[in-house]
């Protein structure tokens, strides 16, 4: 299974770090996504730090992970939301999460599996691609490939699956030029199948 063959550890657990990491790692790459955070977090240490800052503060910081400007709004409007309405704490739930500007549902689920420990299914560009391509599915959105998922994936497999197909996507079934060669899942792919 790609859980198995490309785990992921997650060394952040912090809620308000994990939430924020997350929105900087909207449409951006991982690397850039860590530098981002690495320089915001040495000098924003927590969501009430963060609420008193003005957004071109955060601007030089963030700038690696793209649309800086846009993501230092959404940063300091959410931890104002957390520190006012949720006494500086990260809520715990999807709901409330998803209320938060910016927050969609892949970022919401992976801060509920990463902080909070619980069976959250995040599905981004790697996880709808995938699935699709392999044959797990056959969706037209994340959404959707969310709920396809859940139904076919053991929920102890929801939270670890993302990171995964992360890894197996930058590695192996990457968009253009897949390595279908070193896969080991071809028996079952049918874009191999269809394609090969």
């Amino acid at each position: 299974m790609i859980v198995e063959k490309f785990p992921r550890e997650h060394e952040e657990k912090d809620p308000f770090k994990v939430l924020i990491t997350t929105i900087l790692s909207q449409r951006s790459r991982d690397e850039n996504t860590e530098v981002s955070a690495r320089n915001l977090f040495n000098v924003y240490e927590n969501a009430e730090q963060l609420a008193r800052a003005k957004p071109e503060e955060l601007y030089e910081l963030i700038k690696p992970s793209g649309l800086y400007k846009e993501k230092a709004e959404r940063i300091i409007a959410v931890s104002k939301i957390i520190l006012e309405k949720y006494g500086g704490k990260v809520p715990s739930n999807l709901e409330e999460l998803l209320s938060l500007p910016g927050v969609g549902r892949k970022t919401a689920n992976i801060v509920l599996h990463v902080s909070f420990g619980q069976q959250a299914l995040a599905v981004d560009t790697h996880v709808h691609r995938i699935s699709n391509r392999l044959g797990w599915v056959n969706t037209k959105t994340p959404e959707q490939t969310e709920e396809e998922l859940k139904k076919i994936l053991d929920p102890n497999l929801w939270g670890p699956v993302n990171g995964s197909m992360v890894e197996f996507g930058k590695q192996i079934c990457r968009p253009i030029s897949p390595k279908c060669e070193t896969c080991f899942l071809t028996a079952c792919c049918k874009y191999f199948k269809e394609k090969r």
